[in-house]
């Protein structure tokens, strides 16, 4: 806003720009491309992204931050998201590199341990380390190959080791072969027992064989030990049966079978101490030792199929037995399928003690870990009995899958017993805080006992009931006692409870029965044939007085008030239906008034405006009692009625429908007269305006003789005048139902609202072929004046044609400017300087006319200069406001 004072010589804006623009220059704007001088928060952000592109450094981007944070929240937000980014990454790397020192120190180490190795996978995840980049993602491919070679080496010495025993059990069976049976089988076993030496060696110069748990390795040198002895004894014993078979007085070998065959070739007689030599077997014993061995590994393939370890290690040992009682007596298909069964057994076996221990390990992981927790993380007692309970839960579901392991449950058993002193600690400390608890909820009892002693005789129900709920809050806010403790003290605090709450119980029990009683009489006097409002008013003023007196609990109280109100209610429903029923017998006139209603709604629907007109006419003649058939007569005599006038036919007979007298028949209704229209004329205010020699009357006052002594009232004749001329007040019409009423004004409104859309509509038609009309600079496409508006006459737009005839002339900046002055419409951005400039020349030219006058002149010089798009929509925008005044 300007002042309108006298104007002093403005500054020259040219001159004066450059130096103020150059004085205001940020100090980081050459910087980030002109981001600070910006005009608008768009055009800054993306200087700012821009800027981002060339990578800045950190120092930079803090420091253009800081400054621009304050100015602009959203194009800082690229700038903060870049840096949070950074420190992200920085993050990242610190955090890689410390998960790869500890990769890089478990692969450097002699021995890999691999609940290590797999502690690091699951703690960097853990982390948050970024496992999917190099080079942990190197690390954690070598340090899986490492522990799956260890795994795999491992695997490789059970099967060594199930090996050595079946292979010690061939040679045990051959000893008990003849000893030439024996002799022929000694290449083929002496070749599978140098094949087992060597695996054995590549076991042990395997380069992973430092990280193989350290139970393994005397397992392996065991089973090595055992069957180099019982080969050693088998090839001597072999080589001294040879040599006795060729010469008669050499030493017979230990093995009895092969000492008794040997005397018997040589045609001695038996030792006295050996016992006699057996009969062939008879097919008996034979099926005998086939039924028991088909058993025992019947049960072994079915435990190792099921997976079950410790039944599988039982099966196995009952079939070596039932083998070597009975081995003699099978044939070679079956006996090599009794040593492929334990060796899968032993495969079975081994593999489930390896997976049981890598769970006991982690589950001895996880007990010494609850001590090494750090400070912020450490667990409560509660929680950390709950976890000492889950690990030994777990630790016993794996001893029931497996041979216990001792070793490892020595180690878990002491990291429990550890953890477990901090549960006793808190033990300790919740059995004191009951204690202290305890006495809390004691003390609270007693208080509440006094304090029913001081208050027996309160009637204040509303206090107690606040005191009552005081004390209940206090009760379950007096910290935490055990379940027995609770169970003993909670019937205490009830009865204290309800010997307090005695008296409020006893009232409220009183006012419940009134209240009942209440309800009775209402549902009484709902029943009764004719509605009392006296009584219902009472009724209602006697139950807030008993709802004041003594509260009830909220929902017990809604539901009385319910019950109360319930009949009271249906009473009022029976007689407003009455009423209805009385009104929903349509009369002729009602009927009438929603036929023209439909019409209308019809005629709105088809979006011509002058069937709109023409059905509004129709209703309005109609709900003034006329017959619908007059309404064309009678349109022809007067003019058609404005949506305005239509407005107030319909608030009439708002007013007319909302009256309590009864309505008259429509046969009796008399047409009325026309309302005078009524002009509100405003003064001329001007300092130069002629004021009336009389000035007007300040007020009605009533008209006739004054008293003696002086003249008439001034105005008197007029104002007896004016009501002789105005006559009796017309009638509105007949009185309309609900239905109707409702139906006529919604029929209204919607047609007075569907006008109004057909006239902006075709505004905006006829400014598109004034702008077609300007783009062409074809006067024949000028819409006409009336479709224009009421502002536009026949000499403006006789201008404006001549404006399109001649040829396109120099723009007029400033006849453009003078549109969006007079529409008070904006200006672009880039012109703000020049519309500010004409508001300051326009309050130095007084005595010339407006821009808000002038503005049909203003257009015509507009479309005579040439038409472009920015000139376009200024134009359009101005005279989209300026063609509706």
């Amino acid at each position: 806003m300007f002042p309108f004072s006298s104007p002093s010589p403005a500054p020259e804006p040219d001159a004066a720009a450059p130096a103020d623009k150059s004085a205001h220059v940020h100090p980081l704007d050459a910087l980030t491309g002109g981001a600070f001088s910006a005009t608008t928060s768009g055009e800054r952000s993306a200087r700012i992204r821009d800027w981002l592109a060339t990578d800045p450094d950190s120092a930079q981007m803090q420091e253009v931050f800081k400054e621009l944070s304050a100015r602009d929240k959203g194009a800082a937000k690229a700038i903060r998201e870049r840096l949070e980014e950074q420190r992200r990454a920085v993050a990242q790397q610190a955090m890689a590199a410390e998960w790869a020192a500890r990769a890089q120190a478990l692969l450097d180490a002699p021995r890999l341990n691999i609940a290590d190795a797999l502690a690091w996978q699951r703690d960097a995840a853990r982390a948050g380390a970024p496992l999917s980049r190099e080079p942990l993602q190197t690390l954690k491919t070598r340090l899986a190959e490492r522990v799956k070679a260890v795994e795999d080496l491992q695997h490789r010495v059970q099967v060594q080791r199930e090996a050595a025993v079946l292979m010690a059990q061939r040679i045990e069976v051959l000893s008990t072969k003849p000893w030439r049976e024996a002799e022929a089988a000694h290449a083929a076993l002496a070749e599978d027992v140098v094949r087992w030496r060597s695996q054995a060696r590549e076991i042990v110069q395997d380069p992973v064989w430092p990280g193989v748990d350290l139970r393994f390795a005397p397992q392996l040198e065991s089973a090595q030990t055992q069957l180099g002895l019982v080969w050693d004894a088998f090839g001597a014993a072999l080589t001294q049966a040879a040599a006795a078979s060729e010469d008669s007085k050499a030493p017979l070998p230990q093995v009895p079978v092969w000492a008794e065959e040997l005397r018997a070739a040589r045609g001695e007689a038996s030792s006295p101490a050996a016992e006699p030599a057996r009969a062939a077997p008879n097919p008996e014993r034979i099926a005998q030792a086939v039924q028991a061995v088909t058993e025992a590994l019947t049960r072994l393939e079915g435990a190792t199929a099921q997976g079950r370890g410790k039944a599988s290690v039982g099966a196995a040992q009952q079939l070596r037995a039932a083998w070597k009682a009975h081995g003699r007596f099978l044939d070679a298909a079956l006996e090599a399928r009794v040593h492929a069964a334990l060796t899968a057994a032993g495969e079975l076996e081994g593999w489930q003690r390896w997976s049981a221990d890598q769970i006991r390990e982690e589950l001895v992981a996880k007990a010494q870990g609850l001590l090494q927790r750090p400070e912020g993380q450490a667990l409560g007692g509660r929680r950390l009995q709950e976890q000492l309970r889950q690990l030994r839960e777990q630790w016993k579901q794996a001893d029931q899958g497996a041979l216990a392991n001792h070793a490892l449950w020595k180690k878990f058993d002491e990291a429990c017993n550890a953890a477990h002193k901090q549960v006793e600690e808190w033990l300790e400390k919740s059995r004191a805080q009951a204690q202290e608890h305890k006495a809390q909820r004691l003390a609270l009892i007693d208080e509440l006992k006094a304090w029913s002693a001081e208050h027996a005789g309160s009637s204040d129900w509303k206090t107690q009931i606040r005191a009552l709920h005081q004390f209940g809050e206090r009760w379950r806010s007096s910290g935490h006692v055990g379940e027995r403790l609770f169970a003993e003290l909670q019937p205490l605090w009830k009865q204290a409870l309800a010997a307090a709450g005695a008296p409020l119980a006893a009232a409220q029990k009183q006012n419940l029965q009134e209240r009942q009683a209440l309800i009775d009489e209402a549902q009484a006097l709902g029943a009764a044939p004719q509605l009392r409002t006296d009584a219902v008013k009472a009724l209602q003023q006697r139950w807030q007085a008993l709802a004041q007196a003594v509260p009830l609990e909220r929902r017990q109280e809604q539901r009385l008030w319910d019950a109360f109100r319930s009949p009271i209610d249906a009473a009022f429903e029976r007689k407003s239906a009455e009423r209805e029923r009385s009104v929903a017998a349509l009369s002729a006139h009602d009927a009438a008034v929603l036929q023209a209603s439909r019409a209308l709604d019809a005629a709105n629907a088809s979006g011509d405006a002058e069937q709109i007109r023409q059905a509004m006419q129709e209703l309005q003649v109609v709900m003034q009692g006329r017959p619908a058939q007059a309404a064309p007569e009678e349109s022809e005599q007067k003019p058609a009625q404005t949506p305005a006038s239509q407005a107030d036919a319909a608030t009439v007979s708002e007013d007319a429908g909302a009256e309590d007298t009864p309505a008259p028949a429509a046969d009796d209704a008399v047409a009325p007269a026309a309302p005078r229209r009524v002009v509100a004329v405003r003064g001329d205010d001007r300092p130069d305006a002629r004021k009336p020699a009389t000035p007007a009357p300040t007020g009605r006052k009533p008209s006739g003789p004054r008293p003696e002594g002086r003249g008439p009232r001034p105005g008197g004749e007029r104002f007896g005048r004016d009501r002789q001329d105005r006559g009796a007040r017309p009638e509105r019409g007949p009185r309309l139902g609900d239905a109707a009423f409702r139906a006529q004004r919604e029929a209204v409104e919607q047609a007075q609202m569907a006008l109004r859309k057909l006239a902006a509509q075709a505004h905006g038609e006829a400014l598109g072929q004034l702008m077609q009309a300007w783009e062409q600079r074809d006067a024949a496409l000028l819409p006409a004046a009336r479709e224009l508006g009421r502002g536009v006459n026949a000499q403006a737009l006789a201008a404006w044609a001549k404006a399109l005839q001649g040829g396109a002339q120099a723009g007029n900046a400033e006849a453009l400017l003078r549109l969006e002055v007079a529409a008070d419409v904006p200006t672009p951005a880039e012109h703000h300087d020049a519309r500010r400039a004409l508001q300051l020349q326009l309050l130095t030219r007084r005595n010339e006319p407006g821009p808000g006058e002038t503005w049909p002149e203003d257009t015509a010089r507009v479309l005579a200069g040439p038409a472009d798009r920015a000139g376009g929509q200024r134009l359009q925008a101005a005279l989209k406001v300026l063609l509706r005044k």
